[in-house]
This record gives structure tokens, sequence and C-alpha cells, in this order.
């Protein structure tokens, strides 16, 4: 075949053995795309489905704002394991957004490339360690430290504020235990949803405030920050929805006694810690079973939810940078 052929076969309009095979491969991707929606919604059925027998006998109200849980007597009140979880959690997002705010502004500002090229690695490291190793960390680390030397520096200096009192709990498993293990574990997601928002911004944007005279620092605070805000708002609410559902770590240094903590060294239940405990046990209680379904099903939408809503701020700001 001459070269001539070969271009006037390569021109040629696609045969329909070949307008089938794409339609085919369009087709199975699409289906694959669509399994991964579908698979979210079979296990919020799933959910709801076990957690509905606990629905028909209990109202919602009472049992996400009871405050009783005694499986045995049929009290099954979602609202310590609840704030449990919001505390730590929250605490977490205290610790760790400032601190990954910096770190992200160094990497996409200041960092020449042979340190980010170390930098990012050893962050990628991070999110890869098993949470379990978090935990045993926590415990043979972070508990100690909190017990001997942190807490009762803090009670001493700030104990007459009840956020801040250790006399109920004294041992170190804690809300602070298990936001400081958290903080370390959602950095590297929230570090580097950041950084990417950061480097989205123009370089004319940059280059135009830099003309100005004015420091680098005033440019990244006034011009990249304010134009990255939405993206710098998403990967925290990322970071939240990693941190809200996170188990193995949490449970093994934050203490586990349901009840609302009133300070920081008071020890918590969350919600995820609860399902992992006594999932398995105790099964012949009624409705036992269902209200750990129901305590699943509450964080998946959580989750969800908060996961939805970085993706919309991110889109937003992806059409903002266009």
């Amino acid at each position: 075949m001459t070269k001539q052929d070969e271009v006037r076969s390569r021109t040629q309009p696609p045969t329909d053995w070949r307008r089938i095979t794409d339609r085919l491969g369009s087709q199975w991707m699409r289906g694959m795309a669509t399994s991964t929606v579908l698979l979210v919604a079979c296990l919020i059925l799933a959910l709801l489905v076990r957690t509905w027998p606990i629905l028909q006998n209990r109202s919602l109200s009472d049992l996400l704002l009871g405050i009783s849980w005694h499986p045995l007597r049929g009290e099954f009140g979602f609202k310590p394991f609840i704030v449990g979880t919001l505390w730590v959690t929250g605490l977490s997002m205290v610790l760790a957004v400032p601190i990954c705010a910096l770190c992200a502004i160094y990497l996409a500002e200041y960092a020449p490339r042979s340190v980010a090229r170390i930098i990012k690695p050893l962050i990628d490291l991070l999110a890869g360690i098993p949470s379990v190793v978090y935990g045993v960390w926590g415990t043979l680390t972070v508990v100690p430290f909190i017990r001997s030397s942190a807490g009762p520096w803090i009670d001493h200096h700030l104990g007459h504020i009840p956020f801040f009192s250790m006399e109920a709990n004294p041992t170190g498993y804690s809300v602070l235990a298990g936001s400081i293990v958290l903080a370390v574990m959602v950095a590297p997601f929230i570090i580097s949803v950041m950084e990417e928002v950061l480097r989205l911004v123009p370089q004319g944007l940059r280059e135009a405030t830099l003309a100005l005279g004015v420091t680098r620092w005033t440019m990244v605070r006034h011009v990249v920050l304010r134009r990255a805000l939405p993206g710098v708002l998403a990967a925290v609410v990322l970071g939240f929805s990693r941190a809200f559902g996170e188990t193995m770590a949490v449970l093994m240094v934050v203490g586990n006694v349901p009840q609302i903590p009133h300070s920081v060294f008071d020890a918590a239940y969350p919600l995820p810690a609860l399902i992992a405990n006594n999932y398995g046990e105790m099964m012949s209680i009624p409705l036992y079973d269902a209200a750990l379904m129901g305590a699943g099903l509450f964080l998946l939408l959580v989750v969800l939810g908060f996961n939805l809503l970085a993706r919309i701020i991110l889109r937003h700001l992806a059409r903002l940078s266009e």
C-alpha cells in the first residue's frame, strides 16, 4: 500500500462496525459511572430498611435528642454520641485548618520546586498511613502527654474556665486527644486541596498585584486568598466530612464514655466508635441492631451532604477561574 492509500484510508469516514464499538464503549462507561451513584443509593436504602423498625417505635426527635443510652431498657438516645462527634471533629478542624492553610500557602506561593518535591510526597505519605497506626501513636504519645504535661499546665492556667477544666477526667483519654490525632490524619487531605485551589488563581493576577510594588504576602492575603476563598472553604468542608466518619484512631484515644462533654479533657463517645464497638454484640436486644444502623445512616447522610457541598463550591470556583 502506498502512502497515498494510507492517507486516504485514515481520512475515510468510520465504518458501521467502528460506530457500533464506539457506541458500545460509551454506553459501557456511562453504565459504570452510573453504577457508582446507584451504589450510594443502595447503601442508603439498605440502611434505611434496617433502621425502619426503630423509626416505627421511636420518633426521630427522640432518637436524635435523647440523652439516655440504655439498650436493655429500650432507650436509644443519640445526642451524647452526636455531640461527642461534633466536639472531636470541630476541635480537630480548629487545630488543623490554620496549620494546613499556612502549609498550602507555602507550597503554592513560596516553596522552591526542589523543596516542594520533597515535602509533597511526605504529606501524601501521611494520607496513606493506616488509621490504627495513628491510634497506637495517639495512645502511646498523645494521651500520656495530655495526662502528664499539657493537661495539668492548661488546667492550672485556664482551669477556671469550664471548657479547659481537667478535674472530671485526668486520664488523658479525652476529646483533646482524639482531636489532635484526627487533625494529623486529615491534614494531608486539606493541604492537598488547598494547594490545588491556590494554584488555580490566574498568574496574571499575581503579576499585576506585584507590579504595584506590594509585598508577596500582601498579594497572597488580599488577592490570592480572596480569589480562592470558596475553594479553601471547600477544602475545609472535605476535611470535616473526612474527620466526621473516622473510627479506629478516635476510638482508641477518646475514652468512649456515653456522655455530653463539657471540657476538652472530658471523655466522649463518637458515633463511629459506637458502631465499631457494639455491632455484633447483644444483637438479641430488640431494636438494638436497628439503632446502630440508624447511627450508620445518619453518618452516611451527613458525610454525603458535606461532600456534595464541597463539590458545589469547587465547581463554582472553577467557573470563576475560567
